[in-house]
Parts: structure tokens; C-alpha cells; sequence
């Protein structure tokens, strides 16, 4: 299977240095209490965060109710922000936090359908030559259990390292290591339908 990023491009979130210098400018002149720059680090992130959410939950319900506490949080904790990490990495750990708030709150046990009652079956779902494949994608990834789920989507979608999302997940990076290839492997499974398709 190719690589995850060229076949779900609408989910690719990429920081450059340069991005990564202007967050940091923005968060000092916020600090300094030039409080209307928050407004452009939202604008800039809040396609991340929303997208972030959605694929994590797999819940379109409650992305902008939950996208909206996250930037509440992250206006409240800002100025304690110390530049230590990029801001993005410390978004998505602020971001994957009100998900699972979120998840123990409505006391879910299970986000997903199982495979076998799932309305798209992988595996019988006929081919089409207008097939979505960043929706096939995503449906196979929201397939996965939580704790393979969200290393996944930090690695090969946000690109973080695997350093990065251990500090995130209060994980050790061999754990990481083990589930993203874990989280791949099942991906392998649920895809091989629409392998043709996949490689187009």
C-alpha cells in the first residue's frame, strides 16, 4: 500500500519552520497582551484542530462544539506556553485531551460500528470508477480502535515523530512504534478492496 499521505491528501497537515516562527511570534505578542493576534492563530489552525477532531471521533456532531473548547483551553493556557515544543504539537495535545474528555463524558465504550454492520463493508463493496477514496480512507481509519487510531493520524497525517507523540500520549516511543505499525497493518486489511483504486 502507498504511503498514507499521498493517498489521503485532503487530511495532510505540514508545519515548516517558517510557520512554526511565526506561531511563536504570534504567542509572544499575545503574551505581551496584544490579545487580537489569537484570532490569526485560530484562523491559521482551526482546519487542523476540526479535522484533528473528526477523524478522531468520527463524529461530525460535535467537531465545531468540540473545536471551540479546545480554542477556549488553549486561550486560557497560552501565556503559560513555554516554546519548548512546536505550538501545533502542543494544539494537538490540548485537541486529542477534549476528545477524550469528550468520550468519557457520554461514557462511550465503542465510537465505531462494527465491520459486520457497517452500511460499506470492506471487502464486498463493488468498485466504481467514481469511488471517494479520501472517504474510503477515512472510513477505514475510524474503523481502528482509539489507541491505534490517533498514533496513526499524528504520524502519518500531522507528521509528527514518533518522539513527539509519545510526549503527547504519556507513552513510551517503542509503544508508539508498536501501534502505528499495528494501526497500518489493519489499514492493509480493511483497504485490499480497493487496492486498483488506491494506487490511481
Amino acid at each position: 500500500m502507498d504511503s498514507l499521505e499521498n493517498q489521503n491528501n485532503a487530511f495532510e497537515f505540514n508545519d515548516s519552520n517558517s510557520e512554526e516562527d511565526e506561531d511563536f511570534a504570534l504567542i509572544k505578542r499575545f503574551i505581551d497582551g496584544e490579545q487580537i493576534v489569537f484570532k490569526t492563530l485560530v484562523m491559521k489552525h482551526k482546519e487542523k484542530v476540526r479535522n484533528l477532531v473528526f477523524v478522531t471521533l468520527g463524529d461530525n456532531d460535535f467537531v465545531d462544539d468540540i473545536s471551540q473548547d479546545v480554542f477556549i483551553n488553549v486561550y486560557h493556557k497560552l501565556k503559560d506556553f513555554r516554546f519548548e515544543s512546536k505550538f501545533t504539537t502542543w494544539l494537538y495535545r490540548i485537541t486529542i485531551n477534549k476528545c477524550k474528555d469528550y468520550l468519557r463524558k457520554k461514557k462511550v465504550r465503542s465510537i465505531f460500528v462494527p465491520l459486520e454492520d457497517s452500511d460499506t463493508q470492506y471487502g464486498t463493496k463493488p468498485f466504481s470508477e467514481d469511488i471517494d477514496v479520501p472517504h474510503i480512507v477515512r472510513g477505514a481509519i475510524e474503523k481502528l480502535p482509539e489507541k491505534l487510531r490517533v498514533p496513526l493520524i499524528l504520524r502519518d497525517i500531522d507528521g509528527l515523530s514518533y518522539k513527539e507523540i509519545a510526549d503527547q500520549l504519556d507513552c513510551e516511543v517503542g509503544t508508539i512504534k508498536s501501534r502505528i505499525f499495528r494501526a497500518r497493518e489493519s489499514l492493509k486489511f480493511l483497504l485490499e478492496p480497493y487496492h486498483k483504486e488506491l494506487r490511481t
